[in-house]
């Protein structure tokens, strides 16, 4: 069992930056493949990016490539997203999802999620 939790969501102007932190507890955290995932209002949940167990490898979706960055810190049991040039449709609640098999995209393939932070850009 891993629990997750996220922090760093909140208001902030188009253009603007935010960081994302996901913190881990229970198993071993370099065991599990992190992903960030988002959900808008009425919308499906979709990925933003993902990084592998010793964060050597990174995946982003093309809506997020080049203004998004992820990162983990196995020593300290946490992951981040750097989110910057946000845009208003970068509008959502975010979640980290831990998955111990692969990095994977898919949401059902997930094995652990966190309880999401919502982030909100003004236009």
């Amino acid at each position: 069992q891993v629990h997750l939790e996220e922090s760093g969501g909140g208001l902030v102007q188009a253009g603007g930056s935010l960081t994302l932190s996901c913190a881990a507890s229970g198993q071993t955290f370099s065991n599990y493949a992190i992903t960030w995932f988002r959900q808008g209002t009425g919308k499906e949940r979709d990925f933003v990016a993902g990084i592998s167990w010793k964060g050597d490898s990174a995946y982003y979706a093309d809506s997020v490539k080049g203004r998004f960055t992820i990162s983990r810190d196995n020593d300290k049991n946490t992951a981040a997203l750097q989110m910057t040039d946000l845009k208003w449709e970068d509008t959502a609640v975010y979640y980290c999802a831990a998955d111990r098999r692969k990095l994977s995209r898919a949401p059902h393939e997930q094995d652990f999620w966190g309880q999401g932070t919502p982030v909100s850009v003004s236009s």
